[in-house]
């Protein structure tokens, strides 16, 4: 039997609502708490009895049924019809700031027999107190909407200054400054990480997105899901994603690409360069346990059909497993024929052996490098001439156009043009980063070939290593094609990279670097004896 509803206001029992508009409002301030204090205050002073609290800490555009701790209590109304309850606000605002949202939330508490009451706002049912009602909720709607468009309006602003207004990405984080408003700034140890990662990746090191998964998930520091992985999505947004590159933009305002007012992890040059890949259909190893296991499987075909050879472990007969490189195309005279791991791994470590280079040929050729780099040093006035007049004749070319834009009406043309502009633009800010470096080396001459003296004086030591991307590395630096393998003659003598070619003396005269417009040594740079 249903019980009979008291309507004494000292049995009355109270639902209390608070709400702020943001997390950030939350963490720096005690909105939800005062709002709390106060609507408790009230309900005692009213004889009220407060059942239960409902908060929400973001505005959701004024929509009540975005907002979970909304949902929540007309869920407890539903669930507890038989109950009168009175829902208390701080403020008319809290209710709902749109006035269709507002109206249907009011029908909504009705319907579930609840009456709401405010701290600063009289509801009555009367026409006047409707009329009165409705024009305070047009108010906030007004004020939400004119809120919203300053806010657009300052983003849109600093974006179109070079500042970076959105949620940083994981590598950069926000500090106050005094005279620019929170800026971004490099968040280690991940900026370093990251910036590591797409500068390998952007030179071959790293040959898919997968490896770079697989090398961020070797990193204890870096961040993970709740799976314990790097998300494949992560690498991608990662590298496709300007800031890294020290810029900014906002299409959707319409403020295109351009440099940012913070610090790159990459060169623009290096970004455009991972895009370039990006598009490239790089082979991802389907196991990484493969990977690992057999490091040439890929990089060595067999020598009788060509195709790339696979690898895989074969148990024995006292359930002992062996590894085992094979051919696995049908119809070859090898398909199916085992070539033991530890002879064709052996045979590789030989042939890198036998590229590594006295220390005289490597002590000439470094410097021989350094002669090289200061001149290009001195020479470089010459360079950024010639990079500025290209500037000049790009920001030339897109006047030209954007008046041919003002001038046409149709507009299919007018779009194409607009995707020309944009593509110049990009231009622009490539030749402007050239120009900035144009002789200016970010890192001195020995930190830059430090690695590379190491590498070249001893592939080895890498190889030795066994890690996957350090070996990985060594395929693709020392050999430009792939190894040919067949089982009566072993690994055949394979094309070694131009460097190496160098320092052995094996290589014609046609295959010298090409020298740059106005560089005109006394003595040429690869000669190897002074």
């Amino acid at each position: 039997m249903k019980m009979t509803k008291t309507k004494d206001k000292e049995e009355k029992k109270a639902l209390l609502y608070t709400r702020v508009s943001s997390a950030a409002q939350d963490e720096d301030g005690d909105g939800r708490g005062s709002q709390e204090h106060r609507c408790r205050e009230y309900a005692a002073a009213q004889g009220y009895i407060v059942e239960r609290v409902f908060t929400d800490v973001k505005s959701a555009g004024g929509d009540f049924m975005k907002r979970r701790g909304m949902v929540a209590l007309l869920d407890y109304l539903r669930e507890h019809k038989e109950t009168d309850y009175i829902v208390i606000f701080d403020d008319l605002k809290r209710f709902a700031r749109d006035t269709e949202f507002h109206i249907r939330l009011r029908s909504r508490l009705a319907k579930y027999g609840a009456k709401p009451e405010c701290l600063n706002f009289r509801f009555e049912d009367t026409p006047e107190g409707k009329f009165v009602e409705t024009v305070i909720a047009a108010q906030g709607e007004l004020e939400r909407v004119q809120n919203q468009r300053q806010t657009v309006q300052k983003m849109k602003a600093r974006v179109e200054r070079g500042y970076h207004a959105f949620i940083v990405p994981i590598g950069y984080k926000f500090i106050k400054s005094e005279d620019r408003g929170k800026i971004v700034v490099r968040h280690e140890p991940f900026a370093t990480i990251i910036q590591d990662a797409m500068e390998r990746f952007a030179c071959g090191q790293l040959a898919s997105q997968a490896e770079v998964k697989r090398h961020f998930e070797s990193i204890p520091e870096f961040p993970r899901d709740g799976k314990g992985e790097v998300r494949a999505q992560q690498v991608h947004d990662i590298f496709t994603h300007p800031i890294y590159a020290g810029m900014v933009q906002a299409p959707f305002w319409g403020v295109s690409l351009r440099k940012g007012q913070h610090e790159g992890l990459v060169s623009y040059e290096t970004f455009l360069k991972i895009q370039e890949r990006l598009k490239g259909n790089g082979y991802a190893p389907a196991r990484k346990d493969l990977d690992s296991d057999f490091p040439l499987r890929g990089a060595v075909c067999c020598g009788s059909c060509g195709a790339p050879l696979t690898a895989s472990w074969s148990k024995g007969r006292h359930g002992d497993r062996y590894p085992y490189y094979l051919c696995f195309k049908r119809g070859c005279a090898s398909y199916g024929k085992s070539i033991r791991r530890e002879a064709l791994e052996g045979e590789f470590r030989a042939i890198l052996e036998e590229l590594e280079p006295s220390e005289e040929l490597i002590r000439v050729a470094y410097a021989r490098f350094e002669d090289l780099w200061n001149h290009r040093l001195a020479t470089g006035d010459a360079g950024r001439k010639s990079l500025q007049a290209e500037i000049d004749q790009i920001e030339k070319n897109v006047d030209e156009l954007i008046d041919r834009i003002l001038e046409t009406k149709t507009p299919a043309v007018a779009q194409r043009m607009e995707e020309r502009v944009q593509k110049l633009e990009g231009e622009k800010l490539l030749k402007r980063e050239q120009l900035e470096k144009c002789g200016r080396p970010v890192r001195t001459f020995d930190s830059t070939f430090r690695t590379t003296r190491r590498f070249l004086a001893n592939p080895c030591s890498l190889w030795d290593s066994g890690r996957l991307e350090y070996r990985r590395a060594v395929l693709r630096l020392a050999f430009p094609n792939r190894l040919y393998y067949t089982r009566n003659e072993g690994l055949r003598t394979p094309e070694i990279a131009f460097p190496f070619r160098v320092l052995q003396g094996n290589f014609s005269r046609k295959e010298v670097m090409a020298e740059s417009e106005g560089f005109e040594p006394s003595r040429n740079f690869w000669s190897l004896h002074p």
